[in-house]
Order: structure tokens, then C-alpha cells, then sequence
């Protein structure tokens, strides 16, 4: 395993080495009188913020020549060197901030390159994954799921003495009740809602009438299929049970864990790397950024605290996804993919760890829980660099600090079908499945689950940090103490995204204090 390049003092032609690599990746070529002139730069100048100076004007020209010339070189120097003045920081030039440090370079310090890591991997579904596709495990799949969640809701003081459906029917009329179900079905008409439910024995119908409290209809719209609640009830003739009340599972109200360290974490997923719409300039801002070589002083301090790096999922791009993806990739090869996506991760600093689970773009099964990168592509990215790969989902401790990881593939499912929800405000879809202990609430829609003895996606622990990605919007919120984070993506807006009337906000990356819980977003687009 190749140790990624250390943050100390480099000779000049390391500086060129960096600055033509980052040329080259941003698809353009130096010939030999341009390269010479770079060299004699860097002498008194970096190559490296001056090559980014570059990128800039030539992009803002509409220039893309297959090689760049040393006297396209000297003329753009003459402009950002006037009399030899020293050259603007980076962050200058392409933050979209209003305040920007503008004297010379302070020498970068990171504050936890010495800061020991801790990671501790709670959950991690990789070597545990057992499915056959049987009828059984559906059975075993639905039983676990319930028998988890009913525990979670007994903890609860209003749900503690819930019984059995079957205990309902032997309750005299007037009574009242409470009992721990599955919702299988939902039929509203104008009297009311009518939710058919189960337990592990047997099952029966509930109703909540139109006139009920406006809290109960809120909670009733709520509810998705198969989710596990406690309702409380009324018994009337017959069997006929009247709602009075809905009990989620839900977590806790609580202070969260800190890290006694200032250390940070870098959230951040959906790279999409081979995908003709991935932001390779951006990404490359970030990890300039990461370097202390790009921002002003308060950004760079932020920088100093960075000792995480955590991605979500969907790293690449893939092949074969979606129909005619062919058409929208700059990499037609999945292998190529991740080689061009370590390119990139390599320039993480050595002394950030860096944690991976897969996307349902990545080469993984797409059916969840899915299984950390297969060893074939997973070496492909720990060729340069230290990478603790996870699956997904995935549950980890750093700094004492728990974090739940998922993708995010049923947001998708989420979004679509709870009330109130949309693609641009992800996180009260996050809040729902905190309500609902669950990452895939509802069975049997675009999301794919594995049949299994577990239900790996019940949300059994409280996690201070839920990260999510895959809908490509930054946002963030706090619900009952956890910090919930789906943070966005570095691929512009695809021609599905723009047909489905979805906006992403790419380019823009949640940074995570692990001791105050203080999120700063930073926006490297131009």
C-alpha cells in the first residue's frame, strides 16, 4: 500500500509534479516550453495556485486547446503577477464568499496531524449478510423486524404495557387498550382512516374517525406501510377498535456524546466519479482545501481541525445503472472509474482517515444491506492511501462520537410517498425514519432489500450523527440530539434529475465539529 504524499516542505519539481497532475486532470496538456516555464515558476511562485489561476482564465475564455503554450502561460502570469506582486490565494478567486484573506500565504498547520485516530466499528453488516431468497427468510426477515421495533417501543413509559391483537378481542366493549402492530394497509374514506395491521399471531383493522384530533390525523398521515407503532384504542361492538392514540418507536430525547478532542469530520458522498457531469475542478477546490492551500484564514483553521473524511457511497458513477448510461460517462470501464476516483483520494493527507461505504452506484450488490467494495475494487483505492471500508449501512464510534452511515437509496421511497416530504428538504425525511427506527420503512418499492434472518436496517442504536447521501442536496438539521446530514454531491445536475424537476445543490460540503457538534457548510463552486 502506497503512503499518500506527506504535508511538509517539497522540492520545486515535486510542485511542478502536483500542478501538471492537476493540469492534466482538469483535460488539458503543456508542451515543452510551457512545462519550463512552470518550472522556472516555481521557483518564487507555487505551480500549483498559479496552474488553478489558469484553469480559471482559460475556462472563463471559452479556450480548450489540446495543449497550452508557454505564451499563453507568460500572458496569463503578466496579469496575475503585475510587477512581480505576489499571487492572490486560490480561495480569492473561486470562493463565493465575501470576506477573503488577501495578504501573503501563512505556512498551513494542521491541529490534529498528531491527534491519534479512533474509529471503532459498532456495526458493519459486511460478514454477516446470509440470504438465500427463500419464503423463510421474507418470514424471518418481517419477525425479526417486528420483534426489534416492538422492543424499542416497550422501552417507551407510554407503550411499556402494550398487549396482543389477540388480546383485543377478548377486551369488553368500552375498554381501553394498546397494542403493538404492523401497519399493512391504509384505506381512507370520508368517516375516517382505516389502517389494517398484524402482529406475529394475527391481525385486524383500526379507524380513526374524520373528526379525531388534529395530533392523531397528523400522526395517521404519517404512517407509512409496514411500519411498527403502538396504538392506543378504544374497544367498540364487535371487534371494532377506535384509534385514540399512535405511538412511534421513535428515539429519545437527549444530550449526544462529544468528542473531548477539536477534531472534525468531512461529510461528503456522491463523487460519481466517470460520469461526464462530475465537478472534478470543485473536487479538486476540496482538496486543495483539505491541504490548507485553499481558503481564507477561517476556512484554513476549519481545515486544521479535519482529521475524517467520510463518503457515503456512490464513489463512481458505475455502468449499466440506469438505460443509455453509456451516453453519460467520460469512463465506459468500472475498474477505470475507481483508479480515476484514487486518483483523487490520494491526495487526501495521510494523517485524515478516511471511511468508505458503498452507494447503489457503487460495484456492490444493490439489494440492502450491501456489502463493503469487493476486494477487486476496493484495492484500486488503497493503493495510494489508507481506506477503511464499510458496508452499508454502517455504524461507527469516533472519538467517542457514534455515527450512523447509510446511502441513502430509500430516500427515494420516503420522499415519494410520506406526507409533506420533497427532494430538496431531505431531512424531515431523516427525522421520519428517526420517528420510525427504521432506514426502509416500507417494503417492496424502488428500494431493494435482501430477504434475511436480520433486518440490518432497524435503527436500534441512537446515533449522534446520521449521514446520508444519494438526492444530491445539502441540508442539514438537529431532532431530539442527533445532527442529521445528507451531504449533497459533487456531480451537476443529469438530465434525469433536470426532468424530474430536481435541483441539486452540488459542491457544497458539511463540515462536522466532533466536540461542539457545530456544522460549517463550505461551498467550493466558483
Amino acid at each position: 500500500m502506497v503512503a499518500p504524499k506527506q504535508m511538509g516542505e517539497k522540492s520545486n519539481s515535486e510542485k511542478v509534479r502536483e500542478a501538471v497532475s492537476l493540469f492534466l486532470r482538469a483535460g488539458y496538456h503543456l508542451d515543452r516550453d510551457a512545462f519550463n516555464f512552470l518550472c522556472t515558476l516555481s521557483r518564487t511562485k507555487d505551480p500549483t495556485e498559479f496552474l488553478i489561476v489558469a484553469l480559471r482564465r482559460l475556462k472563463s475564455r471559452g479556450e480548450n486547446p489540446p495543449f497550452i503554450g508557454k505564451v499563453a502561460l507568460e500572458e496569463i502570469a503578466k496579469e496575475v503577477f503585475p510587477q512581480a506582486e505576489e499571487i492572490r490565494s486560490t480561495a480569492e478567486l473561486h470562493m463565493p464568499m465575501s470576506s477573503l484573506h488577501t495578504g501573503k500565504t501563512q505556512k498551513f498547520q494542521s491541529h490534529v496531524k498528531d491527534v491519534d485516530a479512533d474509529v471503532k466499528v459498532i456495526e458493519d453488516p459486511t460478514d454477516q449478510i446470509r440470504s438465500t431468497g427463500s419464503i423463510e427468510e421474507y418470514r424471518e426477515y418481517f419477525r425479526d423486524r417486528f420483534k426489534k421495533i416492538q422492543r424499542l417501543l416497550r422501552q417507551r413509559m407510554d407503550s411499556r404495557n402494550a398487549t396482543s391483537i389477540k388480546d383485543t378481542f377478548r377486551a369488553p366493549r368500552r375498554s381501553r387498550i394498546k397494542f403493538i402492530c404492523m401497519v399493512t394497509e391504509r384505506r381512507e374514506s370520508t368517516h375516517g382512516v382505516s389502517l389494517a395491521t398484524e402482529d406475529l399471531e394475527t391481525g385486524t383493522t383500526v379507524f380513526i374517525p374524520r373528526n379525531a384530533p388534529l395530533e392523531l390525523l397528523a400522526k395517521t398521515k404519517a404512517i407509512l406501510p409496514d411500519q411498527v407503532v403502538c396504538v392506543s384504542a378504544i374497544k367498540g361492538r364487535g371487534n371494532l377498535l377506535i384509534v385514540e392514540d399512535i405511538q412511534f418507536p421513535d428515539i429519545p430525547q437527549r444530550e449526544p456524546r462529544r468528542a473531548k478532542e477539536a477534531v472534525s469530520a468531512a461529510l461528503i458522498s456522491d463523487l460519481h466519479v466517470g460520469s461526464r457531469e462530475f465537478m472534478k475542478e470543485e473536487f479538486n477546490r476540496f482538496l486543495l482545501w483539505l491541504n490548507g492551500k485553499f481558503g481564507d484564514k477561517k476556512l484554513k483553521e476549519a481545515a486544521s481541525l479535519v482529521k475524517y473524511v467520510i463518503i457515503a457511497g456512490d464513489i463512481v458513477d458505475g455502468v449499466g445503472i440506469y438505460p443509455n448510461q453509456i451516453d453519460d460517462l467520460t469512463i465506459q470501464d468500472i475498474s477505470k472509474q475507481y483508479r480515476a476516483a484514487s486518483e483523487f483520494i490520494e491526495q487526501i493527507p495521510d494523517y485524515m482517515e478516511l471511511i468508505i461505504i458503498p452507494g447503489n452506484h457503487d460495484a456492490s450488490r444493490k439489494a440492502l444491506p450491501q456489502p463493503r467494495l469487493p476486494k477487486e475494487y476496493a484495492e484500486l483505492l488503497c493503493e495510494s492511501r489508507s481506506v477503511l471500508s464499510l458496508g452499508n449501512p454502517a455504524t461507527i464510534k469516533i472519538h467517542g462520537v457514534e455515527l450512523l452511515l447509510y446511502h441513502g437509496r430509500s430516500l427515494d421511497d420516503v420522499l415519494a410517498t410520506a406526507a409533506d416530504m420533497d427532494f430538496h428538504s431531505p431531512e424531515r425525511a431523516l427525522r421520519l425514519m428517526l420517528k420510525c427506527r427504521h432506514l426502509a420503512p416500507t417494503y417492496g418499492q424502488r428500494t431493494l432489500i435482501a430477504p434475511s434472518n436480520r433486518d440490518f436496517l432497524v435503527i436500534d442504536r441512537v446515533p449522534d450523527i446520521f449521514h446520508t447521501g444519494h438526492v444530491h442536496v445539502m441540508k442539514f438539521g438537529t431532532y431530539r440530539g442527533t445532527i442529521m446530514i445528507n451531504s449533497g454531491a459533487w456531480q451537476k445536475q443529469t438530465n434525469f434529475q433536470r426532468n424530474l424537476g430536481l435541483k441539486p445543490t452540488p459542491g457544497i460540503i458539511p463540515i462536522v465539529n466532533l466536540q461542539t457538534h457545530a456544522v460549517l457548510p463550505i461551498d467550493f463552486n466558483a
